[in-house]
């Protein structure tokens, strides 16, 4: 497998790491969104979320907690987006799954947004529905 974040999780590649344990490895991002971005990878290749066991997930996201904290602290930042893309058409550019840490500053460029999808409470109802039924 040819994969960088795997290579980069590993030690293969270096990296700035920030925390590193068993299951995972955290470094800054080499084309950070603002200065301070931390990236969340596993050691364990998983394209997305939907391959990573659910024991890493939730390691994962517990991790994302503590280094949003760090990074707070570290860049006395006005706010914190913990952002993770599954699949191209979501963002993702690299398939091993990871999570974004990214801290904000008021007035920063710093562009993530969503856009204005309209809808109806009926339609939003029924797609419930139907989320709900495949749990």
């Amino acid at each position: 497998m040819d994969c960088i974040f795997c290579k980069i999780a590993k030690g293969e590649i270096p990296s700035t790491t920030v925390y590193e344990d068993n299951d995972f490895r955290v470094i800054q991002d080499i084309n950070p969104a603002n200065l301070g971005h931390c990236l969340i990878l596993p050691k364990t290749h998983a394209a997305n979320i939907y391959e990573l066991s659910e024991e890493l997930t939730g390691k994962a996201f517990m991790l994302a907690k503590k280094i949003a904290a760090a990074v707070q602290k570290a860049t006395d930042c006005d706010g914190v987006n913990i952002l993770q893309n599954n699949g191209e058409t979501a963002g993702q550019t690299v398939f091993h799954f990871h999570i974004h840490v990214i801290p904000r500053l008021k007035g920063d460029d710093v562009k993530l947004g969503f856009g204005s999808f309209k809808t109806d409470s009926e339609s939003i109802a029924a797609m419930g529905e139907r989320i709900k039924n495949n749990l």
